[in-house]
């Protein structure tokens, strides 16, 4: 990944730009990001402009700059963001400016036949839901336009800070989701396979669903060991042993009823596919990238009345409402997986560390404004 930083003018926080003008963080295609000048955006009708205060990097934003996932040159990138309103557009109720609020990364029309079906994810098509930092202009900027702003800007309440709910916004939402689409049930042995922030908070959310034993499996110890705190009865540490072997030694060989695959590779999938009992449920976060082959024995020929179901993360304001509820109230705090932080003159430095996972990184939060 190749960053240009030269566009920066200011140290700090405090970015120096013309006046009507903001900073983003564009993608410029060939893998190069950099911090340009843009219009602050103006609110059409049923839309809303935010000052973002905070915001954070996604491995799907990785994926886009690898060139991995196709956006157009030029995309402002970003899909996670907590800020104060900056502008409301016409037919915009309820709200006031300078309010804070939490935007999910997928941000619903709620008048489509998938919304209104109840698959608000897939607005208008499949994966339409996601546009922020996909079809148009994402976060990762000083001022950011939200589409169909009465259904996707939950109010924070003031005894949360933007630390708190920032994660909310794509990786808990994502994660919990896993168990939820699964169907866990309470006393449900579930496996997640790939413990990146992804896969904590769907360790975290088959806790939350009431799961009996919670397997984590990974390479590293710095997660599994997060896993545990999150949740996770047993860390499996797959540079140390089979994974399989292990979680049908530790089920007396029966499987668990429900695995999670949270990174997107053929051999977590298949792994996830082998520890499963018959009848049960394999839980689909990953992105997969290439041909994505089902095994033929694990998967029974497929007469071993397996589920596979996928999910992209659930978005509007009710979901954030709700998150938020677990935060406010003690269930959840999410915060330790902000291991680091940076101002928004630095982004480009947050990206590589990201993107390299270096220090033990799993999430870095960016502070965009005070």
């Amino acid at each position: 990944m190749r960053v240009r930083s030269d566009v920066i003018t200011a140290s700090g926080q405090h970015i120096q730009v013309k006046p009507g003008m903001m900073k983003s963080l564009v993608f410029n295609g060939d893998q190069e990001i950099a911090l340009d000048d843009r219009p602050i955006p103006q609110a059409g009708p049923g839309e809303a402009v935010i000052e973002v205060t905070l915001t954070t990097i996604c491995g799907t934003d990785v994926h886009i700059v690898k060139g991995e996932y196709p956006v157009r040159r030029g995309l402002t990138l970003g899909h996670e963001a907590v800020g104060r309103i900056h502008e409301l557009g016409s037919g915009v109720s309820g709200y006031e400016i300078g309010e804070r609020v939490l935007v999910g990364a997928i941000t619903p029309c709620g008048q489509c036949n998938y919304c209104l079906g109840g698959n608000l994810s897939q607005c208008g098509g499949t994966m339409g839901g996601w546009k922020l930092g996909n079809t148009i202009d994402g976060v990762q900027a000083q001022y950011a336009l939200i589409p169909h702003a009465q259904a996707n800007m939950a109010k924070i309440p003031n005894e949360l800070t933007d630390e708190q709910v920032i994660l909310l916004a794509d990786i808990a939402s994502t994660g919990f989701s896993a168990s939820e689409s699964a169907q866990v049930r309470i006393g449900d042995s579930v496996a997640i396979f790939a413990e990146g922030p992804i896969g904590l908070c769907a360790t975290a959310g088959a806790r939350l669903r009431g799961a009996g034993q919670i397997f984590a499996v990974d390479s590293n110890s710095v997660r599994l060991e997060q896993a545990l705190r999150m949740g996770a009865h047993h860390a499996i540490d797959i540079s140390q042993m089979d994974p399989v072997e292990e979680i049908l030694l530790l089920t007396g060989g029966r499987g668990v009823d429900v695995a999670i695959e949270a990174l997107g590779r053929q051999e977590t999938f298949e792994n996830a596919l082998r520890v499963l009992r018959p009848g049960g449920t394999l839980s689909s976060l990953g992105v997969y990238s290439g041909k994505l082959a089902i095994p033929f024995e694990p998967f029974a020929a497929g007469l071993g009345d397996h589920k596979i179901v996928t999910t992209l993360c659930p978005g509007g304001k009710e979901r954030m409402r709700r998150l938020m509820e677990l935060v406010l109230h003690s269930r959840i705090d999410l915060t330790p997986l902000l291991t680091h932080k940076f101002t928004f003159d630095k982004i480009t430095e947050a990206y590589a560390l990201f993107s390299e996972q270096r220090d033990g990184v799993l999430k870095v939060a960016i502070k965009v404004a005070c």
